[in-house]
């Protein structure tokens, strides 16, 4: 089955400006360059889908003169900070049509190629085992309450457990989406009616949406804590 990547680019990012571009840890383009790179090292990968409206992204990814990457210059309708994730789905399953879709994003600079690998070739597996796509989380084990009681243990039973034996809670950190063209067009969505958890650590799934998650990100890299 073709492996296509859809990636979104949005311009006009309000918490970091010129956030997917501007110059990271060595890499002159930013995000969007350390993306790539990986993406183009994955050899499950047969087209990387880059959807963008910022034209500096656009003129980037062209000068790498790419086969597996087609370029998709986003009406501004579509890249709105407004614009809801349903209508991206949408969007998603009209450039690509058919295929296996892995939905990523360049603000996650620490999934490698071979992280990249691993997800996919664990996706192919569990298709067989009744899932129908995958996403990536973090387990969450920690005292996790509403407004007035835990929602992980029971205070009748344990007041404090150790939160070694908490059943986990997943959180979806938006890494990865992978699901085939057919579920989309079924559900309208990125993820099925089984999806797969992917468990990610702190540092692989670290997505940079805020000017701190930026300077830390690449102070990380700075000092040799992660290698991209």
């Amino acid at each position: 089955m073709h492996m296509n990547v859809f990636l979104p680019c949005r311009k006009g990012s309000e918490r970091v400006p010129k956030k997917n571009i501007k110059p990271f840890s060595g890499f002159n383009n930013g995000l969007v360059e350390v993306k790539l790179k990986q993406l183009l090292q994955a050899k499950s990968i047969d087209q990387i889908v880059l959807s963008s409206n910022d034209d500096e992204v656009l003129d980037y990814a062209y000068s790498l003169k790419e086969s597996r990457i087609c370029l998709h210059h986003r009406v501004d309708g579509l890249s709105l900070s407004s614009t809801s994730t349903d209508e991206l789905v949408a969007h998603a399953l009209e450039l690509i049509g058919e295929g296996d879709i892995l939905w990523t994003h360049v603000t996650s600079p620490f999934l490698s190629a071979a992280l990249y690998e691993e997800i996919i070739a664990k996706y192919k597996r569990v298709l067989e085992k009744g899932y129908d796509s995958l996403m990536t989380v973090n387990s969450i084990h920690g005292f996790l309450w509403n407004h007035q009681e835990p929602l992980n243990y029971d205070r009748g039973v344990e007041k404090w457990p150790r939160t070694q034996t908490l059943d986990p809670i997943f959180e979806v950190n938006s890494a990865v989406f992978l699901a085939n063209a057919e579920i989309y067009k079924k559900f309208s969505d990125r993820i099925g009616r089984q999806p797969y958890l992917y468990e990610l650590d702190k540092i692989q799934s670290m997505d940079i949406d805020w000017e701190e998650d930026f300077k830390i990100a690449q102070g990380m890299v700075d000092a040799g804590v992660v290698h991209i």
